[in-house]
């Protein structure tokens, strides 16, 4: 019997004895409780291929998976039987002349969604008519066109994947595209904005990324919302630069646009996870309007010419630096091939002194060896501290309050175009997309202690 014959679709060795002994099956409505009495209702989902044979998969009735050990399971009540579906409708998109045109690029980030119980993977909806039937809003804010560019979850995103999607940003400027969204996955998203900030330059169009932190099977997902505000923020907003769109607070009231060099995750799991850091927003939008945030941005233009530069060396690397951390971490890594590496220092940039020697190898064999904080926010001052001297003496670079991702993404466009160090010192200490700011304004860094009672009485009165 095929598994889409079985009524048990798959499931095996004691889940399968267990399901069987209740007399139910796939699809059906339970209720199932534990050996601890917790009440579970939902919907038996078929087993994943990488599930394992001593779990129930259920799809709770709030939207929510779960999956009961079968050594756990007390009773199993069979309510009811229906056969899902689980297939986003297909729907022509509708084109309107008053409408800007908007192209929506795929790398495999989700969207809107549907889930394959066969994998438990889930699968984005991408082509205009699956974007039209899962979110018909949509159709009221742009002419929509999409080209999937790859497949990938976002950990495997590298420095080929950027040059191919700049690439296609380029393509659809140059087609006439009023604004450029890109479906993404969140964990290496700001790495992304990142290197098509300096891949993608003069652009005359909003690019705005944007990713999901639930997917859209789940009732708390924000898949549709950001898509609908990264959507309106391409075609109507008048920042033409690259952009990160996601949730601003927790809730649905608005997202925030961040610049794309100076964003970051910050939060595994909240829809809020990404933050600007050393600096404020660029933009607030929501499904009515847009509220200017930073002043200091590119407004759109129609006349810039969009100047697209792929060119880059992947042999870059970021060095935490630890306590304790010894000489041989960095060697390795010369002895690899790298030629350029990007320190997270302590404080205001330092490291210990037995890693002196390892810099100095590394600087004579003309690796690059730049500066940042692991605060994340403040300055490299290497002149405050006599650590700090030594190490410019050593040859290290410091690159003021870059973040050390885009760092690390700079550094390995900047080699791209040359080795020369006197030159690659200063490409990278030159802001090119704001990368490095003058100065951090008084509330680019807001952090409210929790359980204080000054922040608990600010939270109390704001949150929603």
């Amino acid at each position: 019997m095929s598994q889409n014959q079985d009524p048990l679709k798959g499931y095996c060795g004691p889940a399968r004895a267990c399901l069987e002994s209740y007399g139910v099956r796939v699809w059906s409505d339970v209720r199932l409780v534990n050996a601890a009495g917790s009440v579970f209702e939902g919907v038996i989902l078929p087993r994943s291929e990488t599930f394992d044979d001593r779990h129930i998969s259920l799809k709770l009735h709030n939207g929510y998976n779960v999956g009961v050990h079968v050594e756990r399971v007390a009773s199993i009540e069979g309510l009811g039987y229906k056969e899902a579906v689980y297939r986003i409708p297909e729907q022509e998109f509708p084109s309107r002349p008053d409408l800007p045109s908007v192209s929506l690029l795929g790398t495999g980030g989700t969207i809107a969604s549907r889930l394959d119980y066969r994998t438990g993977a889930v699968i984005p909806a991408f082509t205009p008519g699956e974007l039209y039937g899962a979110v018909p809003e949509l159709a009221d804010i742009c002419n929509l066109t999409t080209r999937k560019i790859f497949g990938v979850f976002s950990e495997n995103m590298g420095w080929e994947e950027h040059t191919a999607l700049a690439e296609a940003v380029g393509a659809e400027i140059e087609a006439g595209a009023d604004g450029i969204v890109i479906g993404h996955g969140t964990d290496t998203m700001g790495h992304t904005a990142a290197v098509l900030s300096f891949m993608v330059q003069d652009s005359p169009v909003p690019i705005v990324l944007v990713g999901s932190q639930r997917s859209s099977d789940r009732p708390s997902s924000d898949a549709a919302l950001n898509l609908i505000h990264a959507v309106r923020a391409a075609g109507h907003g008048n920042i033409a630069e690259v952009q990160i769109c996601m949730f601003g607070p927790t809730s649905d009231r608005y997202a925030l646009l961040h610049r794309g060099t100076r964003c970051r995750k910050m939060h595994s799991s909240y829809r809020s996870t990404f933050r600007t850091v050393g600096d404020i927003p660029l933009c607030l939008v929501n499904t009515e309007s847009f509220t200017v945030i930073n002043e200091d941005h590119v407004p759109r233009d129609p006349g810039r010419k969009v100047r697209i530069d792929t060119r880059y060396d992947d042999r870059v690397t970021i060095l935490y630096y630890y306590p304790g951390m010894k000489p041989d971490v960095l060697d390795a890594l010369v002895d690899a091939g790298y030629r350029g590496v990007v320190i997270a220092g302590t404080g205001l940039g330092h490291v210990n002194k037995p890693l002196y020697p390892a810099i100095e190898r590394a600087v004579s064999r003309g690796v690059h060896v730049m500066m940042t904080v692991q605060t994340l926010w403040g300055f490299v001052q290497m002149y405050v501290y006599e650590t700090g001297r030594e190490l410019l003496q050593l040859g290290v670079v410091p690159l003021d309050n870059m973040l050390p991702e885009t760092a690390l993404m700079k550094l390995g466009w900047v080699l791209g175009h040359t080795e020369d160090r006197q030159e690659v010192a200063r490409m990278m200490q030159t802001p090119i997309a704001h990368e490095i700011t003058v100065r951090e304004p008084h509330n680019g860094y807001l952090i409210l202690q929790g359980g204080l009672p000054e922040v608990d009485e600010f939270v109390a009165a704001h949150w929603k």
